[in-house]
């Protein structure tokens, strides 16, 4: 089988399989039947609602959130602190084995002792830097590949559901341990190639909390910058637990990825006759977006000062807080680490780690927050309490807690009764189970949601969260649901990209064996149509180098004759006559030879003898004439 045939073969089977596989990855969220929710509670309208808005069909946009949330958890980016023995790559045995050879470092060896060192450089470059710096750079080249995974899960739902905002809620990179130059390359990497196009959020849009509420806008104005801008929060990856965050730490978050505690303010218009008053004022439906640095709130902290700064911070988030009665008001807390739960709720339990001796012996790790700074979070920000005759009966605002931290993802319910005997504590159940017990919106029991966002990591099914957050009318107050994308392991970017290579490397190698003899034909066609033009028969080369040589040979004849003159030509003319003569009497004997027959010589020989008497006849005497 020729080797054209081989590649046709393949590629009948490596294009359609390339083409499936890839549609399956570039449309991904389509498959999955991705969507945010709408406000009619209904998923397949979601879904048809988004998929209309991609064709030409008209789609209804009142069934579409006027705030979307894509929500992204824990993407952690990894870089050469994660490679044990990156310096590998450098080849250092290598560069000690030129050293010693050529004696650079000033030490005089004996002849023995100069090969001992050289010959053991180049053993351990061989046996020891060659297989780590293979194994460093496959690791980079993973770590290229993830952040072009993440970018994809980012890129391919922002085209898909539309967002009209984004957030990145914490462990941005993979470690606060690295020095500043690694910190700058990951950010780059984040900013350039996992969310390439985004935008941090401005310093003058980032606002601190006042009484004054002069910062709020109105959503959906800038809505294609805020598509862009990426509200991005605190980790304990990116700035450190309260142990050891330091300021050096804090101001790289700064400068990289932005402000790392402050609120949005949105108000939404509406044309509605239903507008409720508060004297005399008309409630405008308004959003407060709260991101705020929690990796600190839990004690002791290696810096009070900076523990001071979030305590401040938290305190004016409550004290600007809307009053708890105050209708048409959302709260959404963008934080880190996962308000406490007892074991068992969630995936991580509530765990804690101290430095002992050192950084004040601050707080090392932690899966939750303590349960006294979730009291503070619920009780505080959201004005929720256990006691009913308190403003609002305990119910406080409403609003959603959004969180990274755990990987695996967690959707639960924390609540407190307020009829319980004895002590009343806050607890927490998974969303299902709460709903299943009548716990939500129950009289005599508020409480508030809280969402951990499963990681968009490859080994957690590379997740996204769609936020949908809606204003009803009807009741005048605020609607969301929340519902999770996944694309699959990273694998599944890894195998398609690299079938659609070899598929591109078939098909550049088909198109070779089959273009280049077409090329080479019209090359010699082309050679052949310019003779025509030049006059030249249309031979090919073969018929024109018998035609040359036959014109050579004639050449020379004509030479000779002009020497030999009329002798020459009568010879010449002679000879060919005989030779005629020779070739018929040739074949008409072997026409009437018959094999076994005694009269054959002889009859050879009468045709011989007379063949030569007649040529004696003509040959010309030595005068010249003829005899």
């Amino acid at each position: 089988m020729s080797l054209v045939s081989v590649l046709r073969y393949a590629l009948f089977v490596l294009i359609p399989l390339s083409l499936t596989l890839s549609s399956y990855l570039y449309l991904y969220p389509v498959f999955h039947l991705c969507a945010f929710p709408s406000p009619d509670h209904d998923a397949s309208t979601a879904y048809f609602n988004t998929l209309r808005q991609h064709t030409f069909a008209s789609h209804d946009p009142k069934k579409i959130a006027p705030f979307r949330l894509l929500a992204l958890g824990d993407p952690q980016l990894e870089g050469d602190s994660s490679i044990p023995d990156a310096e590998a790559a450098t080849y250092p045995h290598l560069t000690q084995f030129w050293k010693d050879a050529l004696l650079l470092n000033g030490t005089r060896h004996s002849p023995l002792q100069w090969l001992r060192h050289s010959l053991h450089d180049l053993i351990d470059f061989y046996l020891d830097d060659i297989p780590k710096s293979l194994y460093v750079y496959r690791k980079r080249l993973d770590h290229i590949g993830n952040d072009y995974y993440l970018g994809h899960i980012y890129r391919t739902l922002h085209w898909w559901t539309d967002p009209t905002h984004v957030t990145a809620l914490g462990d941005l990179v993979g470690s606060q341990w690295i020095d500043d130059a690694e910190f700058e390359s990951r950010g780059w990497r984040f900013w350039n190639r996992v969310f390439r196009h985004g935008l941090r959020v401005p310093e003058d849009v980032a606002s601190q909390p006042a009484e004054d509420f002069q910062d709020t806008r109105r959503l959906g104005d800038d809505a294609e910058v805020w598509k862009r801008r990426i509200i991005n929060v605190a980790g304990n990856h990116d700035v450190g637990y309260a142990g050891d965050l330091s300021q050096e730490r804090m101001d790289r978050f700064l400068k990289v990825f932005g402000n790392p505690n402050y609120e949005l303010r949105f108000h939404l218009p509406v044309n509605s006759t239903k507008v409720a008053t508060e004297d005399g004022e008309a409630l405008v439906p308004e959003l407060r977006i709260v991101v705020i640095n929690d990796m600190n709130l839990d004690t002791p902290a290696s810096s009070p000062e900076l523990q001071a700064d979030t305590y401040k911070f938290l305190n004016a988030i409550i004290s600007t807080s809307r009053d708890v009665n105050r209708p048409a008001h959302f709260t959404l807390v963008l934080t880190h680490i996962p308000m406490h739960k007892k074991e068992g709720v969630c995936v991580d339990a509530p765990f804690f780690d101290f430095f002992d001796g050192m950084y004040e012996n601050g707080v090392k790790e932690q899966n939750h927050l303590s349960d006294t700074a979730s009291k503070g979070f619920l009780e505080g920000i959201f004005g929720m309490s256990g006691n009913e005759n308190v403003p609002g009966y305990g119910f406080g605002r409403d609003g959603l807690i959004l969180t990274g931290h755990d990987h695996e993802g967690c959707d639960s319910y924390h609540y407190i009764n307020q009829t319980s005997d004895g002590e009343q504590l806050w607890e927490a159940l998974r969303w299902q189970d709460a709903l299943s017990a009548g716990l939500v919106n129950q009289p005599g029991i508020p409480g508030m949601r809280e969402i951990t966002v499963r990681s968009m990591m490859g080994a957690f099914q590379g997740n996204a969260g769609l936020l949908s957050l809606w204003f009803d009318e009807e009741t005048w107050d605020w609607e969301f649901e929340f519902t999770n994308c996944e694309l699959g392991p990273q694998h599944i970017w890894w195998v398609v990209h690299v079938l659609d290579l070899i598929t591109i490397g078939v098909v550049a190698a088909y198109g070779i064996c089959v273009i280049l003899p077409l090329v080479l034909v019209c090359e010699k066609a082309g050679q052949k149509l310019k003779r025509v033009a030049d006059g030249v028969p249309m031979w090919d080369t073969q018929g024109k180098a018998l035609l040359e040589a036959k014109h050579s040979r004639d050449t020379a004849r004509v030479g000779d004759d002009s020497v030999m003159g009329t002798e020459g030509q009568t010879t010449r003319a002679l000879q060919k006559e005989q030779d005629t003569m020779h070739a018929t009497l040739k074949k008409a004997a072997d026409h009437l030879d018959v094999p076994g027959s005694g009269k054959k010589s002889v009859r050879r020989k009468k045709s011989k003898t007379a063949v030569n008497g007649s040529l004696d006849s003509i040959r010309p005497n030595s005068s010249g004439g003829r005899s």
